[in-house]
């Protein structure tokens, strides 16, 4: 913009200067004598002026032709200056003008690189609403720019009021939805270990811990996915290749029981400094393993993770085997409550049974909140391999 603001300044000056130019040219010619015979009356009052010893020298027809030539080249001369020295002139001033409006353009523009700059920091920072806090805060007089910056100002208010709330409701909400489950869950658990409890109550508890185990689990993955959204609140320097261990050490113990158990694990863990929050990075890294093993071919399958830096980005890929995954359909599996088939996911099929639909949305809600990305390709034969990239910490 400022240069096009400088080439239409510059352009109009030196439309003008040519018009300028071009009618003072008009006019000078205009009033300069045009070619004139001199008549014989001329020639006389001319060699009436002569000294009579110079008289005798003077062929009259001769005199003639070069007093009119010079009269001619003498008006010539003087348009070509004006247009030459003119021209001329007018480039140096238009240069001129050029170079100062570009200052002036630059000084005019510099409210709006103010209001672009401030824009950038707020949609850098990530799209879950940190950074509203700040505004632009435009000072000088309250024209058309001043008006912009501070409607925008005002709309930054309200969403970082409306991302407030956000935050307010998913800490109210993570003590009172899971606080009455936990009492459901005490209270069932007292019930069934009552000495002589009847095996219908024992049998009606177990189901009913079933279900409370599930809605805690819906609740808690609802609430890592809301919180994960939002201002992370730890930053520390970690190892993704530590946490990527660890989690695969628990996995071991934890998933292998119901899922794991005939199925090939590897890991390539080499070095990955990110900066983040550690339960955030570490249930990202809990839900892919748990996708990969969820969805997987039971007793010949396999699960691998590799840990690295790419391109100078902290780098997760994990893969697995199991059923074949159209490209098309790979970005609705990061969907909250969207499943690529029922029958990939229903109870039974593959080796983890039926999930909730929030895995991989909250795998690319956290690699989003620490300013990264996930992407899912289909691998020959079926399967996945998901790659998460984050920003390398020192």
């Amino acid at each position: 913009m400022r240069a096009r603001l400088t080439l239409v300044h510059g352009g109009l000056f030196l439309l003008a200067g040519i018009v300028l130019l071009a009618v003072t040219y008009v006019l000078v010619e205009q009033r300069l004598p045009g070619a004139v015979t001199l008549s014989v009356s001329d020639m006389k009052k001319f060699t009436s002026a002569m000294p009579q010893s110079d008289l005798s020298q003077v062929n009259a027809a001769e005199l003639r032709r070069f007093l009119e030539r010079l009269q001619t080249d003498v008006r010539q001369n003087t348009l070509d200056s004006l247009l030459t020295q003119g021209g001329i002139a007018l480039m140096i001033v238009s240069a001129a003008a050029i170079a100062f409006g570009w200052l002036i353009a630059g000084r005019a523009l510099q409210p709006l690189h103010q209001i672009t700059e401030t824009a950038h920091r707020i949609a850098g920072a990530d799209t879950a609403g940190r950074g509203l806090h700040e505004r632009i805060a435009l000072a000088g007089p309250r024209d058309e720019v001043r008006k912009l910056a501070d409607t925008f100002d005002l709309m930054l208010e309200r969403l970082d009021r409306s991302f407030d709330g956000q935050r307010r409701f998913v800490a109210n909400a993570s003590h009172e939805l899971r606080t009455p489950l936990a009492i459901n869950r005490s209270l069932i658990e007292l019930a069934i270990t009552r000495p002589g409890a009847p095996s219908e109550v024992r049998q009606l508890g177990e189901a009913l811990l079933t279900v409370n185990e599930r809605h805690e689990r819906l609740i808690d993955g609802l609430l890592t996915l809301a919180d994960s959204e939002t201002e992370l609140a730890e930053r520390v320097a970690i190892d993704l290749a530590e946490v990527v261990g660890y989690v695969m050490d628990q996995a071991t113990g934890d998933l292998a029981v119901r899922a794991t158990r005939g199925l090939t694990v590897d890991r390539d863990l080499a070095p990955a400094a990110v900066v983040g929050d550690p339960i955030l990075l570490e249930r990202l890294v809990h839900n892919l393993l748990e996708n990969a093993v969820r969805h997987n071919t039971p007793g010949t399958g396999w699960v691998s993770a590799r840990t690295g830096v790419v391109d100078g980005r902290a780098t997760l890929v994990v893969a697995n085997t199991g059923p074949v995954v159209p490209g098309y359909d790979v970005e609705t599996i990061f969907l909250p409550f969207r499943r690529l088939r029922n029958e990939r996911l229903s109870d039974g099929q593959g080796v983890g049974g039926r999930g909730f639909g929030l895995g991989l949305s909250i795998v690319r809600a956290v690699a989003r909140a620490h300013g990264g990305s996930v992407e899912a390709r289909p691998r020959d034969g079926g399967g996945l391999t998901v790659t998460v990239s984050l920003p390398a910490g020192s």
